[in-house]
């Protein structure tokens, strides 16, 4: 019986999650699988991915083929490293302290570059926001001064009129006092 590990999609339309599974490769892609490692979410920056490296060691061990893209996964959680680095050990080309420690060096290089990469993301984001809120900022205000080169001049123009109006109005009223 062929062995794989590879993705089960589930989730909604245009809202993929998928898990990662072991199965007989002749079984369907959603259907029967023999045990879930963990899941994968692509929707995320960076993607989401959080399965049990043990186990999915442990399968590698025993011959279980990955796919493209769980093998991409793999590589990138370090358990292919891993299984590079126990194969030499178990060859003889080095020993189990020295494999660790170069594991568990890798690990720290890799979690510090994937920090480094939510950082940044966030980092990004907010300074687009930033940016975004300054341009609004500068519309808003260019709009504020328009309104009000508007209203002035709207004032301007009813200001001789009304200066106009008071002066009819007094002269009536003087000669309404001339009268009597």
């Amino acid at each position: 019986m062929a062995v794989k590990i590879r993705l089960a999609r589930r989730g909604r339309k245009k809202a993929a999650m998928y898990d990662i599974v072991v199965a007989d490769s002749r079984a369907p892609r959603d259907g029967r699988f023999i045990e879930k490692l963990g899941t994968y979410n692509p929707l995320t920056n960076p993607a989401s991915i959080n399965f049990d490296a043990d186990k999915a060691f442990d399968w590698l061990m025993k011959g279980a083929q990955p796919t493209d893209t769980v093998r991409a996964m793999l590589s990138y959680r370090g358990v292919l490293y891993r299984k590079h680095l126990q194969l030499g050990v178990i060859k003889g080309a080095i020993g189990q302290d020295v494999a660790d420690q170069r594991f568990q060096q890798w690990t720290e290089e890799k979690n510090a570059k994937i920090e480094g990469k939510r950082t940044d993301v966030g980092a990004a984001k907010d300074e687009a926001r930033k940016q975004q809120l300054a341009a609004e900022t500068k519309v808003r205000e260019a709009r504020a001064e328009a309104l009000r080169q508007k209203q002035a001049a709207a004032n301007a123009a009813n200001a001789p009129a009304a200066e106009e109006a008071p002066e009819a109005a007094e002269a009536p009223a003087e000669s309404t006092e001339e009268n009597a």
